[in-house]
């Protein structure tokens, strides 16, 4: 027994006493000596069983290797106690948390003389406070997603507080900037006075509930539901107040807008008038939606104007009441006739306006409501906005909405002023009537019938035996399908039975059987009534002769007019033709008197005069077969932008110093599958037209882009739907009159004086654009300049620039290889074989596809077969070459053709291994395009 244990049963009666602690009485060591009732019930040791043990037996492991035990009675000794709370271990083995308090004792001279640990179980307590901050956190968390605005304001209205979520709907960036403030200044009007008596209510124990307007930190206009609650301190008064704001801008905008609606049909019920009845209409829309001008006006549909009786303003903005023309603000009446609502929220980005003219109208913001009758537009309602602004879909929603019940409210008063206007004279125009009825019963010339729908006649007028020749008496109880043509009886018998169910026959057209035999066609008018058929038909068989008569003499028009045409046609051609073959006839022969005489000097001039008389011969043919859409095209994939850059500068030299180039290439232009010759061709021809236009010389623009048609777009350009590259050719020049126009694709049209040109060039852009799946448009304006674009379909793959490759081909020679040529005529034969045979070809002809096939049958070796198209006995060109590649697999293919129909070469695509050339060509293009397949067939 230590001295501890001496000196511990003066503490033994303090022990035993205070039973809810557990005291442990340690000694100087550490070792426990005391262990009152208190510890046993906590802990679950007895005093025998503890006794001698260390003081950290009952520490948990982790506060054993800190040395907790020790730390504690080192801290009593230094500082006379140490607290701790902490777990703690049970005789079991489970935990508890204790807090306690450890004490040095000391004898009565002060000498150290052991230690005392006093503890109590807080397990419980522990677990509550837990719960509580779990709670607190899980409240804050709830309050932090709110949509509320949720602040604790103190008794005065100050901002004390205010959650993330009521920051986030308040807009508010740094609540330190208003903390202090007070709530009720952030009201105006009503709100601030309703807010001030919310505090008061609150204040004194109350609770407050209210709505009204309140603009957020960053000026938004909001509507708000408000509840103000106190917060009671302990002694159960008012401590604090909370404030939760609910934004209800939504109800609060449908609750006006209901609200403006049933004012507009207390007003409406009292006009007397279609004035003011949109003058209702728009005074309260304007109203409601803080507008600067409102009106309706009925549409005049031939010139495109809106007449407005009268519409409503805000006080400083002008009224636009009279006659409107849409035209004068842009082009968006277009919309508004297919019944589509047109919404501006600034005109900067809606190009279907006139800007400047909306806006010194005081109309930059928009809205116009269509008012279709039976699909036709027939009125608009519109909403004008001096500045800029969103136009909400609840509020486009809302105008929607007056605008219906405007129409309906005005054709209700049209309705009632019509009846009121019958009913003024509702006697006089019944007996007025009942004598027109029976005048017109007896001297119209129209068949009128009435009849049960069994279709037994109980009525006729005396019109019947002057048009059908039967009388009154011969037709009554007979059933009047009797008379009816046996293939009219079906169709006949399907009307009266949609007229036994309520239908009306605006009009059906069948035969009658004449008293005489024959028959004459009628056309109706039927419509139920009291259990009747009530029918008028007019005899329209001599109509019907004149419109037979009509169409056989229209017919006849026709044809004359295409011979016209045709004649018109031949008769430039020959015209042209003569010119061209008189220049090569001419050159030929005297080059041939030149020669004959020994006179060898300057045949060159002779010899390219003729050549370049041919080659204008070639361009009209070309033109011709383009215009006609039958010319051989060889489409492949093309970069555009790189085909105009290759030959601006060509372009250049070709209009001249005067005329400057401008070419604006679209960034990502898609690629697009034609003959590249052919367009350049085209944009020669336009590049040319346009310097003809500027005389004194002026600007060409070349610009390229993407162009997506949507089912509407595709209609006005007359293409499908779909994704399209576009090539646009600008000058500043002349430009055409409208009557000009009409005519600038016609064959052999020029504005040109005569011997300037043949007027096939824009004919001949016309026929390429569309066989190669396009268009083309031409906008101009007199003194402004013409564009004209071609539309080309988008190729969906890469272009592969393979150009450098066919020139290095071709540049080699392929000496030593046979080609077989099939032509029927002989000159082109010949002229093959002289200039193969120069390359050190052996060449083989023949006349026909027969006498191909023959030799291709042979063993002859042959690297390319050349074949016209066009052969005569049957069998056409890409039947020789698909026979000869039965006969040799693989074998290469050189088609050559004037004109041939696209089908007969693939339409463009061929297989791999053929090619194609189109005649006229130079010797040059011939033995460059053999050498390249004749080098990629060795």
């Amino acid at each position: 027994m230590t001295e501890a244990a001496g000196n511990s049963t003066r503490y033994q009666a303090i022990f035993e006493s205070a039973v809810d602690f557990a005291i442990i009485g340690l000694g100087t060591d550490g070792l426990i000596t005391d262990w009152n009732s208190g510890a046993e019930r906590t802990f679950g040791w007895t005093a025998e069983e503890i006794s001698g043990q260390p003081a950290d037996r009952f520490f948990t492991p982790e506060d054993q290797a800190a040395d907790r035990a020790g730390v504690e009675m080192r801290c009593s000794l230094a500082e006379g106690r140490a607290t701790d709370e902490r777990w703690h271990l049970k005789k079991d083995g489970s935990r508890f948390w204790a807090n306690g308090e450890m004490m040095p004792l000391r004898s009565e001279d002060g000498s150290h003389i052991g230690y005392v640990k006093i503890l109590r179980d807080r397990t419980a307590q522990r677990r509550i406070a837990e719960e509580a901050r779990l709670d607190a956190e899980f409240l804050r968390g709830v309050l932090a997603s709110s949509d509320d605005c949720i602040k604790v304001l103190d008794l005065n209205g100050d901002l004390l507080s205010m959650t993330e979520g009521g920051m986030k709907v308040m807009e508010v960036v740094d609540f330190e900037a208003i903390r202090g403030c007070a709530w009720t200044s952030f009201w105006t009007d009503q709100g601030n006075a309703d807010a001030k008596v919310a505090v008061e209510t609150a204040r004194s124990g109350g609770t407050a509930h209210f709505r009204g307007p309140a603009t957020t930190m960053a000026g938004t206009p909001k509507w708000w539901d408000v509840k103000v609650t106190p917060i009671l301190g302990l002694d159960g008064k008012p401590e604090k107040l909370l404030a939760v704001s609910r934004d209800v801008s939504v109800q609060r905008r449908g609750e006006v807008n209901r609200e403006a609606l049933l004012e507009l049909g207390d007003r409406l019920r009292d006009c007397t008038s279609t004035s003011e009845i949109t003058y209702a209409a728009g005074d309260v829309l304007g109203r409601t939606l803080d507008v600067d001008r409102v009106g309706y006006g009925e549409v005049e549909p031939t010139a495109d104007t809106l007449v407005i009786e009268r519409d409503w303003t805000a006080p400083d903005v002008a009224s636009v009441q009279g006659i409107v023309r849409f035209r004068d603000y842009g082009s968006y009446i277009e919309d508004l006739k297919r019944g589509r609502d047109v919404v501006i929220d600034g005109l900067a980005a809606d190009r279907r306006t006139n800007a400047e003219a909306l806006r010194e109208a005081a109309a930059t913001a928009l809205v116009n409501i269509p008012v279709m009758e039976r699909g036709t537009l027939a009125a608009i309602l519109f909403v004008n906005q001096r500045d800029a602004r969103t136009w909400t879909g609840a509020e486009i929603a809302f105008i929607r909405e007056v605008a219906d019940r405007t129409q309906v409210a005005i054709q209700r008063h049209k309705a009632e002023a019509r009846l009121n206007d019958l009913a003024i004279s509702l006697e006089e125009q019944v007996e007025q009537r009942t004598a027109d009825r029976n005048r017109l019963w007896t001297l119209s010339r129209d068949v009128m019938l009435v009849a049960g729908f069994d279709g037994v006649i109980s009525a006729v007028n005396p019109a019947w035996m002057t048009t059908l020749g039967w009388s009154e008496q011969e037709l009554l109880t007979r059933n009047f399908l009797d008379l009816v043509h046996p293939d009219d009886l079906i169709a006949t018998q399907n009307a009266a039975g949609s007229l036994s169910a309520g239908s009306v026959i605006g009009r059906f057209d069948n035969r009658y059987r004449h008293k005489d035999g024959s028959y004459r066609t009628l056309t109706w008018t039927a419509a139920p009534g009291d259990g009747l058929i009530i029918a008028v038909a007019r005899d329209i068989t001599a109509e019907k002769d004149q419109a037979e008569a009509l169409r056989q003499a229209e017919e006849a028009l026709r044809q004359a007019q295409k011979m016209e045409a045709v004649g018109q046609l031949t008769g430039g051609l020959a015209h042209d033709f003569n010119n061209l073959l008189t220049g090569m006839m001419g050159n030929l022969e005297l080059l041939q008197v030149r020669v004959a005489r020994g006179r060898l000097e300057d045949l060159d001039r002779f010899i390219n005069s003729a050549q370049g008389a041919g080659r204008r011969a070639a361009a009209l043919t070309q033109r011709l077969l383009a215009f006609s859409r039958r010319q051989t095209l060889d489409p492949k994939p093309t970069d555009v932008n790189r085909l105009i850059t290759g030959f601006e500068e060509m372009l250049a030299r070709t209009v001249g110093a005067t005329v400057d180039i401008e070419v604006v290439g679209a960034v990502g232009l898609w690629p697009t599958e034609i003959d590249a010759g052919q367009l350049e061709n085209a944009i020669l021809n336009l590049c040319i037209n346009g310097r003809d236009a500027m005389p004194d010389g002026g600007r060409l623009t070349i610009e390229t882009a993407n162009k997506w048609f949507d089912d509407r777009a595709g209609q006005d350009h007359e293409l499908p739907p779909g994704q399209y590259i576009s090539v646009c050719v600008t000058d500043s020049g002349t430009g055409m009159a409208p009557d000009l126009l009409q005519r600038v694709f016609e064959p052999f049209f020029t504005t040109k004086p005569i011997g300037q040109g043949t007027g096939l060039g824009l004919s001949m852009i016309y026929g390429f654009a569309r066989q190669s799946g396009g268009h083309v448009r031409i906008y101009s304006e007199v003194d402004q300049g013409t564009t004209v674009c071609i539309y080309l379909p988008r190729y969906h793959g890469d272009v592969v620039d393979d150009v450098a490759e066919t020139q290095r081909i071709a540049a080699e020679a392929a000496g030593g290889q046979t080609v077989l040529v099939v032509d029927d005529e002989a000159t082109i034969r010949h002229l093959i074989d002289e200039v193969l045979e120069e390359q050190g070809y052996t060449v083989i002809g023949a006349a026909d596809g027969a006498a191909g096939l023959k030799v291709l049958q042979s063993s002859a070796r042959i690297e390319l077969l050349i074949t016209d198209v066009g052969l005569p006995n049957g069998m056409n060109g890409r039947q020789v070459a698909d026979h000869a590649r039965t006969l040799r697999p693989g074998l290469k293919v050189l088609f050559i053709t004037g004109f041939a129909d696209n089908a007969a070469v693939g339409n463009g695509h061929l297989e791999p291994g053929m090619e194609l050339l189109t005649k006229p060509f130079t010797l040059e293009a011939l033995t460059s395009k053999v050498a390249a397949m004749t080098k990629a067939a060795s």
